[in-house]
């Protein structure tokens, strides 16, 4: 009972902030406006998903940085030499948890790999994990849907990338990365042992830089959700994405894949369409695709492989991202 009472503060009061939400209220009704109606209420919502969702973004970046400076490239690449098969894989696809925040900037690290000999297969479970369930999206997620739900999320992720890159593996498909990939020499460099007060030195620079790059998605996607909050009716969200439309998956899914933006820009847009009765599944599923991948990520990463190879990579992504969301609303009942 105890631990129930400390877990509902976390949950509400700490990770939900639940109490900002009430002081962004109260001091929207001292200033007049009714935060009851549609305009008060879209301000409500901008203003604390803004503040709430900046407050978590700097601690994870932060967090998430500090853990990453003892993953720098070289030590990863060496990390997954050392492992073979389907393990190979599931260290790829861990070690996607605590890389970049987006699809785009894990291309880089992806075509790294690639050229300095890591299996093709090993290095695409890379590149699905790391936009898809990095540590940001486990704790972001755990704010609005719960822990249950986040877990499952970022485990079910994971199984969905050591697949992906189980399947390109077999495939054989290395002839289908671009020769100038293929041709490049890994170089090893050292990585020379960080001081702690480096290694903050490192975290604190990530987070400034980091930030400045999602921000501008973060007020795009709360702006989305404050207009989804209060604009648009339930009834149109259940017609389109809830229980009655069995293709809402399918849907969501498709209409993520042309946007761009980060775990950040899409949780906003998530928690409004809960609010509004879409499905989990349907909602999780539009976050994957979103995240994994967006039109300017595969815009990148036709830079690096060739168009058949891309096109078995979009449709296993596009695959299990249906599968999960399919999952995930099959089970909703038990879950929220």
């Amino acid at each position: 009972m105890l631990m129930s009472v400390i877990w509902d503060f976390i949950q509400n009061q700490i990770l939900g902030m639940k109490w900002l939400n009430s002081a962004v209220g109260d001091m929207l009704n001292a200033m007049g406006l009714d935060i009851t109606g549609r305009a008060g209420g879209s301000v409500q919502f901008f203003i604390y998903d803004v503040v709430k969702i900046t407050i978590l973004l700097c601690c994870l970046i932060f967090m998430i940085s500090y853990i990453q400076s003892y993953f720098p490239p070289e030590r990863s690449k060496k990390i997954m030499g050392r492992f073979h098969g389907i393990w190979a894989n599931i260290i790829a696809a861990l070690l996607g948890t605590v890389t970049p925040f987006c699809s785009c900037s894990s291309i880089p690290l992806f075509i790294g790999f690639t050229s300095a000999g890591l299996p093709l297969g090993v290095t695409f479970s890379f590149l699905i994990s790391s936009p898809m369930v990095d540590l940001g999206s486990l704790i972001l997620l755990m704010s609005i849907f719960g822990a249950k739900v986040a877990i499952i999320y970022v485990v079910v992720g994971l199984i969905v990338a050591v697949i992906g890159g189980t399947i390109i593996e077999k495939l054989k498909m290395e002839n289908h990365v671009e020769e100038f990939i293929r041709s490049a020499n890994g170089v090893d460099i050292e990585s020379p042992d960080l001081t702690k007060n480096e290694r903050i030195s490192y975290a604190k620079e990530q987070t400034v830089s980091t930030f400045k790059k999602v921000f501008p998605y973060i007020l795009v996607g709360v702006g989305i959700g404050a207009v989804i909050h209060n604009w648009i009716p339930e009834s149109w969200i259940e017609l389109v994405l809830g229980s009655h439309n069995s293709f809402g998956v399918i849907l969501a899914t498709i209409i993520g894949v042309p946007m761009y933006a980060d775990i950040f820009g899409t949780i906003p847009v998530a928690e409004a369409l809960l609010y509004k009765g879409a499905q989990l599944g349907t909602i999780l599923a539009f976050m994957m695709a979103v995240t994994t991948l967006s039109l300017p990520s595969m815009v990148m990463l036709r830079k690096a492989v060739k168009p058949k190879l891309l096109s078995v990579f979009i449709g296993i992504c596009t695959v299990g991202i249906i599968m999960v969301g399919y999952m995930f609303n099959a089970l909703q009942h038990l879950l929220v």
